[in-house]
């Protein structure tokens, strides 16, 4: 599909400072300031387009921040995707990822989603000095470093006591590393986690 570039972001991005995007932003963008990418049209929506498509259009280490909240696990192709992504960010450029955890019953529900998302997900595509299980690369071009990961437990309206429990259960399951990967490993489908917070960073 052709791209639209409602305010002409595109040819005068070297202008910007920072760069900030959001990939997939849909009707609720959390970053104001951010370029807001997705492939249907809503009015916080900067550029209209596949995601990977817009990324093509922006020169190599352009971006300063890149966020995706709840788009990641709806990506078919999401090696394509980071490639583009790491290609466009500059060297100490900050990605956020939130993305539902793999445990999270809701995910099951929308037949969109393609990708699951846990502790380790990212350990697969970057340098990880945080968690202490390692696990291979799947690629030789390693340009991320894990920074920080947190897993996410809470319930959505209208289950308000639920969801007050949830966050006490967080408190104790982030309070450190080894109580996050005993979580995953041993407890994460008696206690489901909602979603889990990625912070990387981009490395030469």
């Amino acid at each position: 599909m052709p791209l639209v570039d409602k305010g002409r972001i595109l040819p005068n991005i070297r202008n910007r400072h920072p760069v900030a995007i959001e990939l997939g932003c849909g009707n609720r963008k959390r970053d104001a300031n951010a370029i807001g990418i997705d492939i249907r049209d809503f009015p916080c929506v900067d550029i209209i387009g596949d995601v990977v498509d817009v990324l093509k259009e922006i020169p190599d280490g352009e971006v300063d921040i890149v966020s995706s909240y709840h788009f990641l696990e709806h990506v078919a192709d999401l090696d394509l995707l980071l490639g583009e992504v790491t290609r466009v960010m500059r060297v100490g450029g900050c990605f956020k990822v939130v993305a539902p955890h793999f445990s999270n019953p809701y995910y099951y529900s929308d037949p969109s989603h393609k990708n699951h998302f846990g502790l380790y997900t990212f350990s697969y595509h970057a340098h990880d000095r945080v968690f202490r299980r390692k696990v291979p690369h799947y690629n030789n071009n390693v340009f991320l470093s894990i920074e920080k990961v947190d897993l996410i437990f809470k319930s959505p309206p209208p289950f308000y006591f639920r969801h007050g429990v949830k966050r006490f259960i967080g408190v104790i399951f982030n309070s450190c590393r080894y109580m996050q990967e005993f979580y995953e490993e041993n407890l994460s489908f008696i206690f489901p986690c909602y979603e889990i917070e990625y912070l990387l960073k981009r490395v030469d």
